[in-house]
């Protein structure tokens, strides 16, 4: 049975609002191609002025990062297309509670920057599978790490930032869907490629300012189209859908929806798991996975790290003001459409039976905006896809490089790695368009929810032997590898589960079974918390610990160890050269003799063409002849190991510190 009621919210009529019929005009379309000539020149630019030349200035910017840069990639990595998609849908759906992801990244950076990078830096890691390699010695977790991380970025992060991405442009400009992702896929990687992670962070910079520039606006417009805070508290419960079964609450909004900790049992987000299982997960996030760590190790100092993880965490507060509440605000314009809960009608509105949340803050920019801003707001929304992309991209070809590749090739050069990186960019770029019919035929009214599902399921085990070996000394490998796979597989056998049992549409009899039914996924990454702690402390606890030159430097309580003399490690790298000197002049000598033959083949004009080619494409990838024989192992130096804290500068991080910490709390409290 059905019953038509019209919305006394409904400021606009919604039957008069027809999905994609608000185009972008001429005024639109200069200010996108402007905003992407602008980032191929900060990308060109940030290519002009950093050595790219070796790993180290590749992969980690030379270490050569100031705070505000590191700040605004930290919060462009994080926040991509998916953010404006999800978080405004879930805002629509749920409610306000969503928006603890966010404020639990503002602690969690706090973790990152005074507990775990001191730890990090003191290491002298690359990568978080390499820390994992020194702290427990063997190869089997560290290669383990590095594989499900890359998996990870593949099939969730980027699939989340295409999918979200693509229904924005199709929305906005109608292009074909692959025509829209290669594009954008050949930009981001035109500068990834090239510039490697200095031009990701310069970038990410610029996008997060048109990102900032183009939200507010936005959320002004809304907030002024419903009344400001109080219209909106007013008119939410009201945004009901014409079409829907008055014996259920199918489309009803929740009763809780201002309130971030929501009903432990029947809610999307129960308040314990939003309190503790989203901190188990922003601590995987946030203190131990290489997107995020990647950027604060390319800084300059503990201090200028401690600077760019504070900026990011102010930087937090906003999502609720820019993307939560906007997504609010779009149901209570859109009911119809935003919240409709009839198949058939979902079906018609956005081609998606389970539900049109994902569609709040698209239709808002498109139904909204004037002309000229519909412009800027695109570009927010490629700005968001593209800083997600880049900064995936370059971590994942830093984790395939310096942890898969470099792991089964030890003696390669640094123009070997050099090159291994940047092709794998490309092998990514391909991968990615090749994902999109599945994130295509995926359930995208769930996509949001379904990815955090996929992360409660697989993440927590990482960050429990990330813990424990950071902060427990009696931790050892054993212990670590059994525990990492006991919780890796009771996750994946609860993810199968959900595979298999999906849930039912609004209105229908849940017919699974319990585990999956009656444990959310928030939850659930508690069990899996509490399951991997046990085995990692009864393990430890029964087999020998680690020596203590084991641990050195690795944990918290180590961190200040005197490191290795110098000359022990100068004779590691003379043993080395020795054993495989009498090789390299005859190896040397037949490049010579055969670039001779070359030059004695070749017309003049011949060699003058090529050397020019080369010269511009040895330019665009960073890469210098002089090192082709340069071994890695032997002379690249890839960390700095100093913990010093100027002391004045330490004064003003901590003082930020108390307030942030102080902001994270009244923003908890206020909207409980």
């Amino acid at each position: 049975m059905k019953m038509t009621t019209q919305s006394p919210a409904s400021t606009v009529d919604p039957e008069e609002c027809v999905i994609g019929h608000t185009k972008l005009n001429d005024a639109d379309t200069a200010i996108l191609i402007v905003y992407i000539l602008f980032v191929l020149i900060v990308g060109f630019w940030a290519m002009y002025k950093t050595k790219r030349g070796t790993v180290k200035g590749y992969f980690l910017a030379g270490r050569n990062m100031t705070w505000w840069p590191i700040g605004a990639s930290l919060f462009a990595s994080n926040v991509g297309s998916g953010h404006f998609i999800g978080l405004a849908g879930s805002g629509a759906s749920s409610g306000i509670a969503v928006s603890v992801y966010e404020w639990s990244g503002m602690y969690a950076l706090m973790f990152l920057a005074w507990l775990f990078l001191p730890i990090y830096i003191s290491a002298g890691v690359t990568t978080m599978p390499e820390y994992l390699l020194k702290r427990y010695g063997g190869k089997r977790i560290h290669f383990l790490i590095a594989i499900l991380s890359l998996f990870a970025y593949i099939f969730t992060k980027i699939s989340v930032d295409i999918y979200a991405g693509a229904v924005f442009i199709h929305l906005a400009l109608h292009w074909d869907l692959y025509i829209a992702v290669i594009g954008l896929l050949f930009i981001t990687a035109i500068y990834t490629v090239g510039g490697g992670l200095a031009a990701v962070i310069y970038t990410d910079a610029l996008q997060t300012l048109i990102m900032l520039l183009g939200s507010i606006t936005l959320m002004i417009f809304a907030f002024l189209h419903v009344g400001g805070y109080s219209g909106l508290k007013r008119k939410y419960f009201a945004s009901i859908p014409v079409v829907r079964d008055p014996n259920s609450t199918c489309g009803l909004p929740r009763d809780d929806a201002f309130h971030i900790f929501q009903d432990p049992i029947n809610s999307d987000y129960p308040w314990p798991g939003v309190i503790f299982g989203v901190t188990v997960l922003s601590t995987w996030y946030w203190c131990t996975d290489q997107v995020i760590v990647q950027r604060t190790l390319a800084a300059k100092s503990i201090l200028h790290a401690k600077g760019g993880a504070l900026f990011a965490a102010y930087l937090k507060i906003l999502p609720i003001f820019i993307m939560v509440f906007p997504g609010m605000i779009s149901r209570v314009l859109f009911p119809n459409h935003v919240a409709c809960v009839d198949p058939d009608t979902c079906r018609r509105v956005c081609g998606n039976p389970v539900g049109c949340t994902d569609i709040a803050y698209p239709m808002l920019v498109m139904e909204l905006m004037p002309g000229g801003v519909r412009g800027l707001m695109m570009s927010v929304m490629i700005a968001a896809l593209m800083s997600s992309l880049t900064s995936i991209f370059n971590s994942a070809s830093t984790l395939f490089t310096m942890d898969v590749w470099h792991h089964i090739r030890p003696h390669c050069s640094e123009w070997e790695l050099m090159i291994v990186g940047r092709v794998f960019v490309l092998v990514l770029v391909v991968v990615s368009v090749l994902w999109i019919p599945l994130v295509q035929m995926s359930q995208g009214g769930r996509l949001f929810m379904y990815i955090q599902s996929i992360t409660s399921y697989l993440t927590p085990p990482i960050a429990v032997v990330f813990v424990a070996g950071c902060f427990w000394k009696r931790t050892n490998e054993k212990a670590a590898f059994w525990g990492l796979l006991a919780g890796i597989f009771v996750g994946c056998t609860r993810l199968i589960l959900d595979f298999i049992f999906t849930p039912p549409n609004c209105g229908y009899v849940d017919t699974r079974p319990s585990v999956t039914k009656k444990v959310h996924f928030l939850y659930f990454s508690l069990i899996l918390c509490f399951i991997t702690l046990i085995v990692v402390v009864t393990i430890s606890l029964l087999t020998k610990p680690p020596e203590p030159e084991q641990i050195s430097r690795l944990t918290w309580y180590t961190r200040f160890d005197k490191p290795p003399e110098k000359h022990e490690q100068e004779a590691v790298v003379v043993v080395e050269e020795t054993d495989k000197a009498p090789e390299e002049p005859t190896e040397e000598k037949s490049e010579t003799e055969e670039a001779a033959v070359v030059v004695t083949s070749d017309s003049a004009g011949e060699q003058k063409k090529e050397s020019r080619t080369m010269r511009l494409l040895m330019w665009f990838c960073g890469m210098d002849r002089k090192r082709v024989n340069t071994d890695f192992t032997a002379t690249e130096e890839t960390h700095c190991t100093s913990l010093y804290e100027e002391p004045r500068l330490r004064y003003v991080v901590n003082t930020n510190l108390v307030i942030c910490m102080g902001a994270t709390l009244f923003l908890y409290c206020y909207f409980a």
